[in-house]
């Protein structure tokens, strides 16, 4: 449990950066309000939270699936397709929310979603390497060694 707790932080993390420092990709405002400063200010912070949340289980159950599916692709391309693959996730997790959880969420365009994707792709590698999130734990290292 703490494991996901993790996860779902540092991918909320990712996804707040992403939001402030992409132009095209954000929430529209809905029927939340605190009074929060900066990018989760207002109505930004809950929508943010749930967004994450969607977009941690779809990156724990659905892309390892959709990985092995596109791995000729991915090698045909060098590993660029995964760029195009993690834009289709957050085109997904976007059509989730505002479908189910009515999050008002807006992508202007293909590359705010890649520019984003990106983001959240580098800040999630760095922020899971510093808190070891990202390794097996030692349980599993020693038992399969």
């Amino acid at each position: 449990m703490g494991r996901a707790i993790g996860v779902w932080f540092i991918t909320f993390v990712a996804v707040a950066a992403a939001f402030a420092f992409v132009e095209g990709v954000g929430f529209a405002g809905g029927g939340y309000s605190f009074d929060l400063p900066g990018v989760l200010g207002s109505d930004k912070l809950v929508p943010t939270l749930v967004f994450s949340a969607i977009l941690a289980l779809i990156n724990s159950f659905v892309k390892p699936i959709l990985k092995v599916l596109t791995l000729p692709i991915n090698i045909l391309t060098l590993g660029l397709f995964a760029l195009v693959l993690n834009t289709g996730l957050i085109y997904l997790v976007h059509w989730l929310g505002n479908s189910f959880f009515n999050l008002n969420m807006f992508i202007n365009s293909f590359w705010s979603a890649l520019g984003a994707s990106i983001i959240i792709s580098i800040v999630t590698a760095i922020l899971g390497a510093i808190t070891g999130l990202n390794k097996k734990s030692r349980k599993s290292r020693s038992a399969s060694q």
